[in-house]
C-alpha cells in the first residue's frame, strides 16, 4: 500500500509542524524543502509505512533521500525523553528540512508542546532568548549547533538577563559536526547544560548522547566502521537500492546502519567517533566534500599538486585548509582569490580557512600525498577562537 508523498516548505516551520502531526497519525508523508521547490524525480507517493522523507548531500554531493517510519521518529523521541530530564518544550533553532530540526518538531508533538519557532533566516542570538524566554514548560530543551551555541554563548555575559535564561534550559543539544573541546568547557563554566549528539538522518537523528547509546539504540565497529541499530533506522533510501544495500547490512537477524565513521565502542558501550572515513566535513552544520574543494584548488595555475585537508576550528568545527608545498608556486594565489572560486562552485562553508605552507608535502612510500600527516600538521596550526 502507499499514500501521497507531500513536499513542504521548511521556510514555514508551522506547515511542517503541522504536515507532521498528520504523518505521525498515518497521514501523507511529508518531504521537508529548503526551498520548497519539487524536483521533477520526486515521487508522489511512498509506501504507507513512510512518514518522513529527508534529503540531504552524501559524501559524493548525489543527493540522498532518506525515508523514516512514524515508528522511528516516535522512537527517537522516546529515548531522548528517556535519557534527558523527561518530556518537555522546544526553541526550534534549525532549519526544518534537517533531521536534527524536524527532530524538535515530532518530539514537541509526541510530547503535545508548542515549540517556539524562531524566523528563518540569519541565526540572532537576540531572536534566540526572546523565544527561550517565551517556553513556560517546567522542562525546556534547544537543540544548536555548534556556531549557534559559540554565538548564544557570547551574548549570555554572567549577570544578564541573556545568561539566567540559558541556565533554564534543562539541556541544550549540540551536534551536526565536532564540537571543539574548548566550546564545551566554556559552555560548562557558563552553567550551560550542554549534550553532545551524534547521529545522522539515517538513525532519525542523534541517538547517542555524550557517548552513550539512547533507548534501545546499541553500537559496534565491524572493520574499523561505527555501526549502530536499534528502532530509529531509516528504510531505506528512496529509489536507491544500491545506496540502500550498502549503508544498511543484516548479521544475525539483526540491521545495522553503517556510518561511515572511523570510531570505537568501549567494553560499557560507550562510543567514541574518531573521524570520516571518507572527504567529508560538516563546517557550520554544512556538508563539505575536501575533494570538491580540491579540484577548485588544483585548477589554479601552478596548485596542480596542493591538497586540501580538515582543521579542527574552535566556532565552526571544522574547516578545510589548502597545503601546497613552498616551491609549488613562486607567488602562491591569494586566499580571498581561493576562497571566491571555491564558494562559486560549492558554497560558503567549504571556503578553505587558510593555507598551510610546508617545505615539501609528505609523501606515502606509493608518492601519494600524506594525507593524515598533512591533517595533523593542519590541526597543529588551527585556527583560534574569532
Amino acid at each position: 500500500m502507499t499514500h501521497p508523498l507531500v513536499a513542504v516548505d521548511a521556510r514555514s516551520p508551522g506547515a511542517v509542524l503541522e504536515a507532521l502531526r498528520d504523518a505521525l497519525s498515518g497521514g501523507d508523508a511529508v518531504n521537508p524543502r529548503v526551498d520548497g521547490d519539487v524536483p521533477s524525480d520526486l515521487p508522489s507517493r511512498v509506501e504507507k509505512r513512510i512518514a518522513l522523507v529527508i534529503e540531504t548531500s552524501g559524501s559524493t554531493g548525489r543527493s540522498k533521500r532518506v525515508a523514516l517510519s512514524a515508528g522511528a521518529l516516535l522512537a527517537g523521541a522516546a529515548a531522548a525523553d528517556q535519557a534527558l530530564a523527561g518530556p518537555g518544550q522546544w526553541v526550534l533553532a534549525l532549519p526544518a528540512h534537517y533531521v536534527a530540526g524536524t527532530n524538535v518538531l515530532v518530539r514537541s508533538l509526541a510530547t503535545e508542546t508548542a515549540p517556539e519557532l524562531l524566523p528563518v533566516g540569519h541565526f540572532s542570538a537576540a531572536a534566540f532568548f526572546a523565544a527561550a524566554d517565551r517556553l513556560d514548560a517546567p522542562v525546556r530543551y534547544t537543540s544548536l549547533v555548534p556556531a549557534q551555541l559559540t554565538t548564544v554563548l557570547d551574548a549570555a555575559r554572567p549577570g544578564t538577563e541573556e545568561d539566567r535564561i540559558l541556565r533554564r534550559f534543562d539541556a541544550i543539544l549540540v551536534g551536526g559536526q565536532a564540537t571543539p573541546a574548548s566550546l564545551l568547557a566554556r559552555a560548562q563554566e557558563s552553567g550551560a547544560r550542554v549534550v553532545r549528539t551524534y547521529g545522522s538522518s539515517e538513525t532519525s537523528g542523534g541517538c547517542v548522547y555524550d557517548g552513550v547509546p539512547v533507548g534501545r539504540t546499541r553500537a559496534t565497529v565491524v572493520d574499523g566502521q561505527l555501526e549502530l541499530t536499534g528502532p530509529t533506522l531509516a528504510e531505506y533510501y528512496l529509489g536507491d537500492p544500491e545506496r540502500t544495500e550498502a549503508a544498511f547490512v543484516v548479521r544475525d537477524g539483526t540491521r545495522w546502519y553503517r556510518t561511515g565513521d572511523a570510531g570505537e565502542v568501549d567494553v560499557d558501550g560507550r562510543v567514541t567517533v574518531t573521524g570520516r572515513l571518507d572527504d567529508v566535513i560538516v563546517s557550520g552544520g554544512e556538508k563539505v566534500s575536501l575533494g570538491v574543494v580540491e579540484r577548485v584548488v588544483q585548477g589554479f595555475p601552478g596548485l596542480a599538486g596542493a591538497v586540501v585537508v580538515r582543521a579542527p576550528h574552535a566556532r565552526w568545527g571544522e574547516v578545510p585548509v589548502v597545503a601546497l608545498a613552498r616551491d609549488t608556486a613562486e607567488e602562491p594565489p591569494g586566499l580571498d582569490a581561493l576562497r571566491a572560486s571555491v564558494v562559486e562552485v560549492a558554497g560558503r562553508a567549504a571556503a578553505p580557512d587558510r593555507l598551510l605552507v610546508v617545505d615539501a608535502l609528505p609523501l606515502l612510500p606509493s608518492g601519494k600525498p600524506d594525507r593524515v600527516a598533512l591533517t595533523r600538521l593542519a590541526a597543529e596550526a588551527s585556527s583560534p577562537a574569532p
